[in-house]
């Protein structure tokens, strides 16, 4: 009976919280709205994830989080550092071709994701077989070495946070 009433429970929690930081105001009306939105919207949309991925909610995915907010806030000064420093001719930007190991849809797009978050880098492509990203990166002395930090990083520990 749950289970029919919160078939992703995980993104109910989600949609609540983005509608409380869209109301911007801690209210009873506003915490009812977003249980209704949070309950409905997944509710109406469970038929279109007929297999929605498992992730594991814990200390992975915590860690995770955390060293994603770690490295946005390095990469910051890092890019700046670069762009007060160098001039254009200066900077070792390099298109880096990351083979991936994750093979769901839902992990590979918070593997892209989460390079684009990071300041410096970008993911512009994915192959047609989902088997590589394609990732500009604005300063890189070592292409084989960022790209192995990317994998060790990131993707290795999301496929921890996704069965």
């Amino acid at each position: 009976m749950i289970r029919r009433l919160l078939p992703h429970p995980a993104l109910s929690v989600l949609v609540g919280v983005v509608w409380m930081l869209l109301v911007n105001e801690i209210t009873f009306g506003a915490l009812f709205l977003a249980v209704i939105v949070g309950v409905v919207a997944p509710l109406v949309t469970s038929r279109f994830w007929p297999d929605r991925p498992k992730i594991r909610f814990g200390p992975d995915l915590l860690g995770y989080v955390g060293i994603v907010l770690w490295d946005i806030v390095v990469a910051n000064f890092e890019v700046a550092w670069v762009i007060l420093t160098r001039s254009n001719r200066d900077i070792r930007s390099h298109w880096l071709v990351v083979p991936l190991e994750l093979r769901s849809p839902e992990a590979i797009t918070v593997f892209a994701g989460t390079i684009s978050l990071t300041p410096g880098t970008v993911t512009s492509d994915v192959s047609a077989d989902g088997r590589a990203l394609l990732v500009h990166a604005l300063d890189v002395d070592d292409p084989e070495a960022e790209v192995a930090r990317m994998k060790q990083r990131y993707e290795a520990r999301l496929l921890k946070v996704f069965r």
